[in-house]
């Protein structure tokens, strides 16, 4: 029995929001191949959803913007042989995609090790350096 779409622990997303779309699954299946409407699609409208706050809805518009299409999240799931199990595996991926994409960004690095860049300016200046101090030696040996 389908219900909210529990993402995290602030965020579920109503029942009346997800669309479901059942279809027939590709590949081999059998007898029941032609018969079956195991594939399943849930889509999910990000702009209009009433379970994100906006600032919420801003970072997942934001995150999740090359994989919307006209402001839509569509997932779908047909590696299973029911429906069912198809329509749980969909709705699992749906909240892990919701998840990070609502997850605070990570710290910034804190810079520990100097960067090749740098290495070689360093090592280029101390060869100059060095050219420099061997030219002004007396070569009258």
């Amino acid at each position: 029995m389908p219900g909210p779409l529990k993402v995290n622990q602030t965020v579920t997303i109503p029942e009346a929001e997800l669309s479901r779309r059942f279809s027939r699954s590709s590949g081999p299946g059998g007898q029941g191949v032609n018969t079956t409407d195991s594939r399943v699609q849930v889509r999910w409208h990000v702009p209009t959803s009433t379970a994100l706050t906006p600032a919420q809805r801003e970072r997942v518009l934001e995150r999740l913007g090359p994989r919307l299409t006209d402001g839509v999240l569509q997932v779908v799931s047909s590696e299973q042989r029911s429906q069912a199990q198809n329509r749980e595996t969909a709705e699992q991926r749906l909240a892990a995609i919701v998840a990070g994409a609502l997850a605070p960004p990570p710290r910034a690095r804190r810079a520990t090790r100097a960067t090749r860049g740098s290495q070689e300016r360093r090592i280029a200046q101390k060869k100059r350096r060095g050219t420099v101090k061997r030219l002004r030696r007396d070569t009258s040996d």
